[in-house]
Formats: C-alpha cells, sequence, structure tokens
C-alpha cells in the first residue's frame, strides 16, 4: 500500500499538486539528533538546484519541512522522542491549470490509464501520486534513517553515471540542455555505494538484501531496473562495498508534447532519492 518498511516503517502521503506530501516515520530511536543542514541539503539536491534540465515546478517549491509530532526541542538541537515522527512538506508552487488539457487525455508511458482502471478516478493535476512530487517525504524520512545507520557506520552515496548514451560526466550540461530546450527527455542511470555494512545483513531465501534493495529501489518514479556488482553474497551482505546501478526511463510527459513544467531526465533529481530509499532498505 503506502508503507514501507518493518523494524522502521514509514508511510508516505500526498499528491503532487495537492496541499501538501508529508511522512509518518515509526520506530526511530529516542535520543536521536535530527540533522536538519543535512536534511535540507538532500532536498535541495532531489530538487535540482543548481542543476540543468530539471523542471522549473522543483526548483521554485521551498520544500520547507514543517514537524509535527515525534520531535522535541532541546536548546538548538531537534531529537527525536522515540514515537511516530510526522512530517508535512506544503505545496507552494502548484499550478492545476497547467494540466486542464490533461484532464480527458490518457499519456502514453504514464499512469493516468492504469490510475483509473484501478480505483475509478485519478488526480490528473501533475500526475497525483504518480508524480515525482511524492518523493520529497522519502528524502526527509531517508535522511532520518541516514543518521540511524551512520550510527553503525554506514554511509551512502550514489552519482550519476549516464545520461542517455553519454558516460563523460563533463558532457552531461550540455546534452541535457539540448534536450531540455528540443522539449524532449531522455534516461540516465545511477550508481550507489553502500560502505560499512557488516557482514551478515540479509537473509538466504526470501529476503535476499539484493532483493531488499531492489523493491526499495524499483519504487521509485521511473525506475526501470537495478543490477548490483558487488557487496553480496548468498543474499547476504559480505562485509565490503555493495555496489549497485538502477536505470531510470525518459520521463513519460514532455514539455513538447503537453506543455507545463517536466523534467528532462528524472535520473538527474533521483541521485537522493535513491540514497533515501537505500537507507530505508537497511535499516
Amino acid at each position: 500500500m503506502n508503507t514501507f518498511g518493518r523494524n522502521i516503517r514509514f508511510t508516505d502521503f500526498g499528491e503532487s499538486h495537492g496541499t501538501a506530501v508529508g511522512g509518518v516515520l515509526d520506530g526511530v530511536p529516542s535520543r536521536l539528533v535530527i540533522n536538519t543542514d543535512f536534511i535540507r541539503r538532500e532536498l535541495d539536491r532531489r530538487a535540482g538546484r543548481g542543476a540543468v534540465g530539471v523542471s522549473q515546478r522543483a526548483i521554485n517549491e521551498p520544500d520547507d519541512v514543517e514537524w509535527l509530532s515525534g520531535i522535541i526541542r532541546e536548546g538548538e538541537n531537534l531529537v527525536t522522542l522515540g514515537t511516530p515522527i510526522a512530517f508535512i512538506i506544503r505545496n507552494k508552487d502548484a499550478r492545476p491549470e497547467d494540466y486542464e488539457m490533461l484532464k480527458d487525455v490518457y499519456r502514453e508511458g504514464h499512469a493516468d490509464w492504469v490510475y483509473e482502471q484501478k480505483y475509478g478516478i485519478r488526480d490528473y493535476r501533475g500526475g497525483g501520486r504518480a508524480s515525482a512530487r511524492e518523493t520529497v517525504a522519502r528524502v526527509v524520512a531517508g535522511c532520518i534513517v541516514r543518521q540511524v545507520l551512520a550510527q553503525d557506520g554506514v554511509t551512502i552515496h550514489a552519482d550519476l553515471v549516464q545520461v542517455g548514451d553519454e558516460t563523460d560526466s563533463t558532457k552531461f550540461n550540455d546534452l541535457l540542455t539540448r534536450v531540455q530546450s528540443e522539449g524532449e527527455s531522455i534516461g540516465g542511470i545511477i550508481e550507489c555505494c553502500i560502505c560499512g555494512l557488516k557482514a551478515g545483513v540479509g537473509e538466504p531465501i526470501f529476503d535476499k538484501l539484493q532483493a531488499r534493495l531492489a523493491y526499495a529501489i524499483m519504487s521509485i518514479n521511473g525506475c526501470r531496473s537495478f543490477e548490483y556488482s558487488s557487496g553480496i553474497v548468498g543474499g547476504i551482505s559480505d562485509g565490503k562495498d555493495i555496489v549497485f546501478r538502477c536505470r531510470f526511463k525518459p520521463t513519460a510527459t514532455t514539455t513538447k508534447q503537453y506543455g507545463g513544467r517536466h523534467d528532462a531526465c528524472i535520473a538527474v533529481r533521483a541521485v537522493a532519492v535513491v540514497e533515501a530509499m537505500a537507507a530505508m532498505a537497511l535499516v
């Protein structure tokens, strides 16, 4: 449904052009000092601030986190209580009128038609929950659980390593500028490294570590494949760095087709989301 995890459970909610998106994170230990600067940096990465080819909607949203529960202030610090952490990020730059033409149109490669078949209704305003706007809540939750993992020396870092057929990172911006100017979109590949995970994490059959990671990563909008290359043997971590790659498809809706505000390459902003979901799977 809309909940992920066992030991620490995350439930997210909200639509692209609704009042807000947000989440509830249950099971986080008490007395964890929340690094709000880290959350701010990761939200800016997800928004693509300073990047090329990203949606103006993402850049214009302030993405300010409002903490509703599970947090108490001690001096200048925000400290967890051990109770459910609830938060929202309000949608300040929603423009539902930009999507009025999609009210009676099913976009090829998008979730429009299948959502309506499943629910009998859909939110056409920016794709509703099929929008990448939903991932902002994942990044907030991911930042918190990454701090939990860091207490055990586990770190996660991802990079965009390919855009279309181009693997030279010095040429990414020129390619993305051209694609965006043409109103088109392009796919990309993200590589992620998990460092410091002790040997023995994972289960040998149905809860193989790579299966849990794949389940988390493949839940991200637009992700089409997952493949790991090291760090896991027989479904269990071997104490070495875990390296995996995931491929993202071109954005289904392009500016050339329907107007509005869309990413030229969703993989650009997905890097922070991949890190967040990898952390959710591990924790």
